[in-house]
């Protein structure tokens, strides 16, 4: 039964280690990567998506999604410590509660990184406009700059960074943990900046009411602005090309998330002080729905008013630096925003072709799909695949409800992991953990209670997206994997089987091992 198709932790690490990846990253890149996959589109832009469900209950909001995170991390930390392999929760669930779970997680995480990279690349495409309107006097069309749920047509800018990305990846790229750490930086130094401009004007009457839309809404924000978390476990998902991963994979976990916690709280403090951050009401006194139409008609109407509230930007932190006076500066974090998250886009894809990697190593998915381009020498096929539905949801979805979706198959991922970590603390209680989740009992029930939560508080819509999604992947499954699975076909690739994942291994043996892609 394919319940019990189960590949075990010694059969996956002697696969890892047959067919591994180069080990180069230290604790440091890994967690520069961390925080380099967290900071994006989730406190550049869904501030404002926060802001409009919460008000300045958004404060809590972050610290609820972070809370979340935080216990997921350690179940994370545990795992990853005593499987230190590509694959994340894929490879975790398939040696605990078999392939079928595993397919599942495994579609759930393509959703996840996706769907993210889409959010980012709508992100981006605010920042962009606004940098090219306050910098240049250059003003794109509004119906060429938003989607139809935000009163447009397309969201061209979004669109044309997505072919960019994705064009990169199919030429192949050899970008550096260097690169990527240049990029962090100049991330923190913009988000210190805002920070030591905004916190000193704050004025504690924009902080109230401090919950405009009562306890629901700061959940309902925490759903969303979960996604502003979730980059984290790109760290595990890198674990096998980490030296010294049993050490390092949870330093750089823990400590990537801590560093944006930090942060994330006195940002949403500097933008509640400074110009508050109420949300945007009907003459009824009830809300608008974040990225709805009602909501994007009522912000054009205020802008006409002269007034500018930051629910309603799409750059929102530079926004507020140039309400406060700061337009130049303000300019300069739009510059930094739209340098910075092409990375973050770039690695959301390259993370995806991790997971193809491991699920072909697997033999659950076909061989077409890591086929190597002849000249480039890249998984042309897979990537031009995503692209066209990353491409797709960019054009013609607002960035809240991608972060929605996007958290619908995440949040499920992370609740596997929880389950798993406290299955194995029963069933294999001798197996080395250089890691140990403290206090299971209590942090484990704790991170399937918070993900169950925040999933129910996500929008109907993107709710129905993850059964939708997972219904799809069992079509596929069913079809191909269920028969051509190594596990049902007793083919032990640490043995020297099947190996349909040497074309994919030659692309990041041929660019630089240095680091993933961010």
């Amino acid at each position: 039964m394919i319940f019990w198709r189960v590949k075990s932790l010694d059969t996956i690490l002697a696969t890892a280690e047959k067919k591994s990846l180069n080990r180069t990253l230290g604790v440091w890149q890994l967690t520069l990567l961390g925080v380099g996959a967290i900071i994006g589109t989730g406190i550049f832009v869904l501030t404002a998506e926060a802001a409009q469900k919460a008000g300045p209950g958004m404060m809590f909001a972050f610290i609820i999604a972070g809370f979340v995170c935080a216990v997921a991390a350690l179940c994370y930390s545990e795992l990853s410590s005593m499987v230190p392999v590509s694959g994340s929760a894929y490879t975790y669930s398939y040696a605990v509660l078999g392939e079928f779970v595993a397919w599942i997680v495994g579609w759930a995480l393509i959703l996840e990184y996706s769907v993210a990279a889409g959010a980012v690349a709508v992100g981006w495409s605010g920042y962009f406009v606004g940098l090219l309107s306050n910098s240049l006097g250059i003003e794109i069309p509004f119906a060429l700059a938003n989607g139809p749920f935000a009163g447009g047509i397309i969201n061209l800018p979004a669109v044309v960074i997505c072919m960019l990305v994705v064009g990169l990846l199919v030429i192949g790229t050899k970008e550096s943990a260097t690169f990527n750490a240049a990029l962090v930086v100049i991330k923190i130094i913009a988000l210190t900046i805002f920070i030591a401009l905004a916190l000193p004007v704050s004025n504690m009457e924009n902080f109230q009411p401090f919950l405009p839309l009562g306890s629901t809404g700061v959940v309902a924000a925490a759903a969303s602005i979960f996604f502003a978390y979730v980059g984290f476990d790109a760290v595990s998902t890198a674990a096998e090309e980490t030296k010294n991963p049993q050490r390092n994979v949870p330093l750089a976990l823990i400590g990537s998330l801590g560093i944006c916690t930090i942060f994330y709280l006195f940002i949403s403090a500097g933008v509640i002080g400074s110009v508050g951050a109420q949300p945007v009401m009907d003459t009824a006194g009830k809300a608008f729905s974040p990225g709805s139409l009602a909501l994007a008609e009522q912000c054009q109407t205020l802008a006409s008013a002269g007034q500018h509230p930051v629910v309603c930007s799409r750059e929102a932190l530079a926004h507020v630096l140039r309400q406060i006076g700061w337009e130049k500066i303000g300019n300069l974090l739009g510059l930094a925003a739209f340098l910075a998250l092409p990375s973050v886009i770039l690695m959301m894809l390259f993370g995806q072709t991790r997971i193809f990697f491991v699920m072909a190593r697997d033999g659950l998915l076909p061989e077409v799909l890591s086929r190597i381009h002849s000249r480039f020498k890249t998984p042309h096929v897979v990537t031009l695949v995503t692209g066209v539905g990353v491409t797709l949801a960019a054009a013609f979805l607002p960035v809240g409800k991608l972060a929605d979706i996007s958290n619908s198959g995440t949040l499920f991922a992370f609740m596997v992991v929880a389950i798993t970590v406290m299955i194995l603390r029963v069933r294999d209680k001798k197996r080395p953990r250089p890691f140990r989740t403290p206090a299971i009992w209590f942090v484990g029930p704790l991170a399937v209670i918070g993900c169950i939560t925040l999933f129910l508080f996500l929008p109907t819509d993107a709710k129905l997206v993850f059964p939708i999604w997972a219904g799809i992947g069992l079509v596929f499954y069913f079809l191909y994997g269920y028969r051509k699975s190594h596990v049902a076909l007793g083919i032990c690739a640490s043995a020297g089987g099947e190996n349909i994942i040497n074309p994919l291994r030659s692309l990041v043996d041929s660019d630089d091992k240095s680091s993933i892609p961010k």
